[in-house]
């Protein structure tokens, strides 16, 4: 609880800033017109001419307005510097090592320990600044916020600082970064868990609990789950329980990516069962009167078949590398953790405070507020908690708000693609697009498209849904799943690995959604 106390203070001043901050900032704005405003509302573009190419289209509103181009330049400097973050945590550990050498040949204390470390000589380390830097932009989570700095800097200078603060205070929704902040906070904690691996647990005893069926059991049960608890609840329920379940006993790369990128793909699409669980879902339900019926009649059913395919099609094609995990864990293996039973109660009352967070997830002050009375309650109860450590959920949320302002100002450019596109191409575009976009960010724009037919919107959910595994910015609660488990891969996830690892589930699944 050491790590609770030590954040509180952090985060009442994120409550005080999320109902504060618009009166400041609106009290030192100016108004702002709309000429001067950006993005420009779609409907400032006019409609296509007749007979005009999606690259004359592009291009007349890069003409329009030449600001889009530039934005979207930096966004894509962002989304190719994630995919050197592997290579930036290499050089950053080079540069260390070199550090660490000058440092014992000169007698003085090695670089290799963190900063709070002394050696009993009662003076920290001296830390590497060129190592820590490039370990900083090494991070995939701080990837977005990095280039938010850029971002705002051009547009400060492009529309002036009253654009920015418009932007930023009226035109972006930080809503989904908090949420997913406190619902990893809930999800990862000692009761929560323990409650989940009882669950799975029952449908791994049908295979007797060993490696393939606790494997299967949380591929399968923990994305389902998601209908019902969000999907990135059950992204973090799921990577816990496979980092100790799975990654713990180390498989191979190849099967560590490939259950990575099954993980990803299955959390995307089984969020599908109802209308409020999966972002990409929920930016259309509303405008285009979808139900939760509705969504497990079209989709739901769909994707729970695609979820159990890719998860027996890789058992199958791993069934070998099973048989060395399962002997691995039967040597590790110590009977229970030791670890004192959590009372029912405190699991209940844990339960309530997760499903307050899902039903209020769109009011960032009802959920900020219960969280802060869900930290007491944990301090209340601290004999039967864990430590909570809120870095990877701040993280996660950071790199979440870095992608919604950055994603927010491609309008541009998404929406006469998708316009331009009939129902089989619409999900094949959908797909890749989501690879690099938030798939929510893609519904969101196809729900602006007027004349939309049931086809094409069936077509550009589905296949958003179905890129969600592609890449971790595809899908919103991907961050968390690769935050909890990079630790075991030596040198972070590689972009390229994880989307080699998610191809297969995706092709599964786009075939459950096409032909199903």
């Amino acid at each position: 609880m050491n790590s609770a106390r030590r954040w509180l203070p952090a985060l009442g001043g994120l409550v005080w800033l999320q109902w504060s901050a618009p009166t400041l900032l609106a009290s030192g704005a100016a108004v702002i017109e709309p000429e001067t405003a950006f993005p420009l509302p779609l409907s400032s573009y006019g409609p296509r001419p007749a007979g005009a190419g999606l690259l004359e289209t592009l291009a007349d509103r890069v003409h329009l307005e030449p600001f889009n181009l530039v934005v979207t330049l930096i966004f894509f400097a962002a989304i190719l510097h994630t995919f050197l973050t592997p290579r930036i945590r290499r050089w950053a550990h080079a540069v260390e090592e070199r550090h660490a050498e000058r440092l014992r040949r000169s007698g003085k204390n090695g670089a290799s320990a963190p900063a709070t470390d002394n050696d009993h000589d009662g003076h920290p380390d001296e830390v590497s600044f060129g190592g820590q830097v490039l370990h900083f932009f090494g991070e995939v989570e701080v990837v977005f916020g990095l280039w938010v700095v850029l971002l705002i800097g051009v547009f400060a200078k492009w529309k002036g600082w009253d654009a920015v603060l418009h932007y930023m205070d009226e035109r972006v929704n930080y809503a989904e970064p908090m949420f997913v902040v406190v619902i990893m906070a809930i999800s990862s904690t000692r009761p929560v868990l323990r409650f989940a691996e009882k669950c799975v647990s029952l449908l791994a005893a049908l295979g007797r609990g060993r490696v393939a069926a606790w494997w299967g059991a949380i591929l399968v049960v923990g994305p389902l789950l998601g209908s019902l608890i969000t999907e990135p609840a059950a992204m973090t329920i799921s990577a816990l329980l496979l980092a100790r379940r799975f990654y713990a006993i180390k498989p191979s790369p190849a099967f560590a990516y490939a259950t990575l990128g099954l993980l990803f793909v299955n959390v995307s699409v089984g969020g599908t069962l109802t209308n409020f669980a999966a972002p990409p879902v929920l930016m259309v339900a509303d405008a285009w009167g979808w139900s939760s019926g509705y969504m497990l009649a079209n989709f739901g059913w769909r994707a729970a078949i695609g979820i159990v395919a890719a998860v027996l099609l890789h058992g199958a094609v791993f069934r070998r590398e099973f048989a060395r995990l399962q002997a691995r864990a039967d040597e590790a293996r110590g009977g229970d953790d030791g670890e004192r039973p959590v009372p029912a109660w405190i699991t209940g009352v844990h339960l309530v405070f997760l499903g307050w967070t899902v039903f209020v997830s769109h009011h960032p002050e009802l959920f900020i507020g219960g969280f802060l009375f869900f930290l007491g309650f944990m301090q209340a109860t601290a004999h039967h908690q864990r430590d909570l450590d809120l870095r990877p959920p701040l993280l996660v949320g950071f790199f979440l708000a870095g992608l919604v302002i950055h994603g927010g100002m491609q309008s541009w450019w998404i929406e006469p693609v998708l316009k331009s596109l009939g129902e089989l191409p619409l999900f094949l575009g959908a797909t890749v697009l989501t690879g690099f976009n938030d798939n929510a960010a893609i519904t969101y724009l196809a729900s602006l498209v007027p004349g939309f037919t049931e086809p094409l919107k069936h077509a550009v959910v589905a296949g958003a849904v179905t890129g969600g595994g592609l890449t971790v910015i595809a899908n919103a609660p991907n961050p968390a799943g690769q935050s909890i488990l990079q630790k075991y891969f030596p040198h972070g996830v590689s972009p390229l690995a994880l989307l080699a690892g998610a191809l297969v589930p995706t092709v599964i699944v786009a075939v459950a959604f096409r032909c199903g």
